[in-house]
């Protein structure tokens, strides 16, 4: 599956991209696996997700669970912790 990342905040400072194209392996499937895989494309990557369960996660514009299945994504968007009010 073929699908556009765009990272944002230092999520983007610390890959060094805003968005990517890239083909997930078949085993990618939750939000979850995603992040798993993503930690294994260099050490940028491992570096800006080393602790996955605080990263925002976006299918076509909506946050959802790590737990949440990917599969006909078109765009997942990666995010720091907000904070703000």
């Amino acid at each position: 599956m073929s699908v556009k990342l765009v990272y944002f905040a230092w999520v983007r400072e610390r890959i060094g991209k805003g968005e990517e194209e890239i083909e997930l392996p078949d085993s990618v499937v939750t939000a979850r696996d995603l992040l798993h895989h993503l930690k294994t494309l260099g050490e940028e990557y491992e570096n800006a997700l080393q602790y996955p369960e605080v990263i925002r996660v976006a299918v076509n514009q909506e946050h959802v669970e790590h737990s949440e299945k990917i599969a006909g994504a078109r765009e997942i968007g990666i995010f720091p912790p907000m904070t703000g009010g």
